[in-house]
């Protein structure tokens, strides 16, 4: 094993029945939060700690409660989605966001981004898929569903073309091999499917992503796309 490996695994403890996943499900639809907290209920490694009906609850629970991920609906009466989701980040820096939602917009989608979720998933995915979800974003995974992809890289186009000034400072400069798993990355591919792609390991990927990050002085993988796509390191045909 590298040290590169070995760098690669110092993550997260694995959770567990004894050290599970801790969840707040946001969402303005009480069967939704009920129906979804049972299903979640039946996985010994995650632990539903809170149900929230409104941004405004959400932003004070997660206070509360310092959840591992928050599963937040984008729109809601009181406090939307989004707006509760910088809150969180500022708040409880520790709690990773995935947005789970109906809304197919493409500036939601983006907004959600900039406001700090790691994930965009549509509630037409399967339960399954939910709590599959759920680990790979504990695990250090960005998500975004496959549909929302293209919708993404419009948004990207459109913020380009609306767009004149650039930057007076000098770009932070990607290596080749970094540059080709950011433009995956951009695909809404996952670190399994990067490596597949490349013919490289999955700790390999999460290397490459680790040095994106740190060089850019980004949080998540997704802003890095933004940020690359912004200052023309990525061209979206």
């Amino acid at each position: 094993m590298t040290v590169e490996d070995q760098r690669s695994e110092e993550v997260l403890p694995t959770p567990s029945e004894a050290n599970p996943i801790r969840v707040l499900i946001v969402d303005d639809h009480a069967l939704f939060r009920r129906g979804l907290e049972m299903v979640l209920g039946q996985e010994v490694d995650i632990e539903v700690v809170g149900e929230a009906a409104d941004g405004s609850e959400a932003v004070t629970m997660a206070k509360e409660m310092v959840p591992d991920i928050v599963l937040m609906d984008v729109r809601m009466p009181r406090r939307g989605g989004i707006d509760a989701t910088s809150a969180i980040k500022e708040s409880v820096p520790s709690a990773k966001i995935v947005m789970l939602t109906i809304s197919d917009e493409e500036a939601d989608l983006y907004d959600a981004i900039k406001a700090g979720a790691m994930g965009y998933l549509l509630k037409e995915i399967s339960i399954d898929e939910v709590v599959a979800d759920i680990r790979a974003v504990y695990g250090g995974q960005s998500l975004i569903s496959p549909s929302m992809a293209s919708k993404l890289l419009s948004e990207f186009a459109a913020m380009i073309k609306n767009k004149d000034d650039r930057p007076q400072l000098p770009t932070p400069r990607l290596t080749d091999r970094e540059m080709e798993v950011l433009r995956l990355v951009a695909k809404g591919m996952n670190n399994r499917d990067i490596a597949k792609q490349l013919y490289i390991s999955e700790n390999t990927v999460k290397n490459h992503i680790r040095n994106i990050l740190e060089k850019l002085q980004l949080h998540s993988r997704m802003e890095a796309v933004v940020y690359a796509v912004r200052e023309k390191l990525l061209e979206i045909t």
